[in-house]
């Protein structure tokens, strides 16, 4: 009997753009737009495979789900799933990553290329060149990044590509030093408080952990120069959110940059909304969503699929 292969959240990845075929291969494939949590376990409950990017799955909705064998997370993150309760009830969960590092990488230098150029600025603005009495405008400041320094924190996949680029526009690139980091090579470990005070800019590309909660702060954000920049593309938590709204209007750093908020999607009333400052870059996490990595993404789900029919354990979590 073939696999039926549900899709909880389709349109979180998919704009029309990906092609389907080798998973409509493994089996019958049921798509589902978007999923409501109380629409969960009727969804599932005669699946063999789920397939979930952000909606949960708890106990509950396992339970009702008596054919089924594994959950595919269509990410990487895993926090949507109770694992506990899938190891106890003997069910696979599988998750894909490195699929978005280029695409990442890309979106952490669109970004600051906008914040140090004002592109965005001059292009929104044709119609005021012609009231131009010069030959150019020179209303925003415009500064190059060869000679500044790029702050990593998290040197995985992400981060080494992340230095590879800005050391490619002239940056000389350095690393938070945590405990039991490893060296890399060319590129500085520096302990917090020198790493804060060196960087021009800091991007974040570290797992949300109960140590790296709130790890930019008022205190860390103090530490950093007044014309320094932000870039947040890892988790929202990573980033005391009222603490940066507040350093971005007194000015203690000059900007940021940020693809990833809490709670997503954020309320009306959420303060980087709210706050509408100029020195915020805000965009709606689409820094892994090159319509590549989207479809690398798609193609780790079929191998994951296949590998677990052929009784392997493969990006199983």
């Amino acid at each position: 009997m073939s696999d039926k292969i549900i899709f909880l959240d389709r349109d979180t990845t998919d704009r029309g753009d990906l092609d389907f075929s080798g998973l409509e291969a493994l089996g019958d494939v049921v798509y589902h737009g978007i999923t409501r949590p109380e629409e969960t376990a009727e969804r599932i409950a005669e699946a063999t495979i789920v397939l979930t990017n952000k909606v949960v799955i708890g106990p509950d909705a396992m339970d009702g789900a008596t054919n089924l064998k594994l959950i595919q997370i269509v990410a990487t993150g895993t926090n949507n799933v109770d694992l506990e309760a899938a190891r106890e009830r003997k069910l696979a969960v599988c998750n894909v990553s490195g699929y978005s590092t280029d695409s990442v990488a890309q979106h952490v230098f669109a970004c600051l290329l906008n914040l140090q150029t004002n592109v965005h600025r001059f292009a929104a603005e044709p119609e005021k060149w012609a009231e131009s009495p010069m030959f150019t405008r020179l209303d925003y400041p415009i500064a190059e990044l060869a000679g500044k320094t790029l702050g990593i924190v998290g040197l995985g996949s992400i981060g080494e590509a992340v230095a590879r680029i800005g050391q490619a526009f002239g940056m000389e690139v350095v690393a938070y030093a945590r405990e039991g980091s490893t060296p890399k090579e060319g590129i500085a470990r520096l302990p917090r408080d020198e790493f804060f005070a060196a960087a021009d800019v800091v991007t974040l590309h570290c797992p949300l952990t109960p140590e790296t909660h709130h790890f930019i702060n008022a205190e860390t954000l103090c530490m950093m120069k007044s014309d320094a920049i932000l870039i947040n593309t890892g988790r929202g938590d990573l980033v005391n959110e009222a603490d940066l709204v507040s350093a971005l209007k007194s000015g203690t750093i000059r900007a940021a940059s940020i693809d990833v908020l809490t709670p997503e999607p954020p309320p009306a009333d959420h303060p980087f909304l709210t706050a509408k400052l100029d020195n915020l870059f805000i965009t709606p996490h689409t820094a892994w969503s090159s319509r590549e990595a989207r479809q690398r993404l798609l193609d780790g789900i079929i191998s994951n699929i296949e590998a677990f029919r052929r009784g392997e354990a493969l990006n199983r979590v």
